[in-house]
């Protein structure tokens, strides 16, 4: 092989490599895991092939310095649906658990492991048969010792990390009974009450003492009166511009944006757009509907990134 057709070779293959590496695409990740800046970040994502148009994108979630997170894959390349099987680790590189996924709905089994690779529990997803909400069972669980606290689903169950603490009685492999726990991020302290894995009601306590009373863990976002009220507001008070008329533009919007925890919603943005102002009038009654209800955990509200598709006809 002549120098010259070397280098040309050596360059095509460069290019070729850069060409894939550049479909891929990049997020990042604050503590909450809502995009951020490079500079803040705490994690970050990798959309494989980004860039192309697919039903399904391999997701892969990194810590900031650069050790795997999460491995699975995603329905949406700009909002993570998870599909199928998950796999979560943590930074020393150790597994965490492993989880199976249908249309963002975690189902069947799930098992978990501690920092140091032994094994913790393993649960079962399922989805309630009286109310039709997710609801999981500990089928068994072993504590940070090695010691079996819950045996074909019954005994004590006591989680405790940096982040978390809870403990409780299981049942039949539900929780039953007084359940108390905190979460050291937020400051808050819980105390539920169950009945054969249903919650009863529950109470959580802020820093300053403020109490939040709540019948589920957590709750979705959306609007107040439901998807349909929001569609047939936005049917109503959408405006055509001429031009788009005059041109017969139909088509399907796709916007993103966050529903903050009070309600409100901002970072509106389009991430399939039809033009000849059609994007700038969406964004504009998002705006102006003001009867969005925030996701909620333990009766607080806090802000999450939310997808609508919009269809001009």
């Amino acid at each position: 092989m002549s120098k010259n057709l070397f280098i040309v070779v050596l360059l095509l293959i460069t290019f070729s490599s850069f060409s894939q590496k550049s479909k891929d695409g990049k997020v990042f990740l604050d503590s909450t895991w809502n995009e951020t800046t490079e500079a803040n970040h705490k994690y970050f994502r990798i959309i494989k092939d980004y860039y192309s148009d697919k039903d399904n994108y391999s997701i892969s979630d990194y810590y900031k310095s650069g050790k795997l997170q999460m491995n699975g894959t995603s329905k949406y390349k700009d909002r993570l649906i998870k599909e199928g099987q998950f796999v979560y680790y943590y930074e020393n590189g150790k597994k965490k658990s492993l989880e199976n996924y249908v249309n963002g709905l975690q189902i069947g089994k799930q098992y978990n492991w501690y920092q140091n690779g032994q094994v913790k529990s393993e649960t079962e997803n399922f989805i309630d048969e009286n109310d039709h909400y997710p609801n999981y069972k500990i089928i068994q669980f072993w504590d940070s010792d090695g010691n079996q606290k819950i045996i074909d689903g019954n005994g004590e169950y006591e989680t405790k990390n940096n982040e978390f603490y809870e403990i409780g009685k299981i049942e039949n492999g539900l929780k039953h009974g007084i359940w108390q726990g905190a979460i050291k991020s937020s400051n808050l302290t819980f105390q539920e009450t169950y009945d054969k894995g249903k919650l009863i009601k529950g109470t959580s306590t802020d820093s300053q003492n403020i109490k939040y009373e709540y019948t589920a863990i957590s709750s979705m976002p959306g609007p107040k009166k439901g998807i349909k009220h929001f569609y047939q507001f936005f049917g109503y008070n959408f405006k055509i511009s001429n031009e788009a008329r005059n041109k017969n533009i139909i088509g399907r919007l796709l916007l993103t944006f966050n529903i903050e925890g009070d309600g409100s919603v901002s970072e509106i943005k389009v991430i399939n757009g039809l033009g000849y102002g059609l994007d700038q009038e969406a964004i504009r009654l998002v705006k102006l509907y003001k009867e969005w209800t925030p996701a909620k955990s333990r009766g607080i509200g806090y802000k999450v990134p939310y997808t609508l598709p919009i269809s001009i006809q």
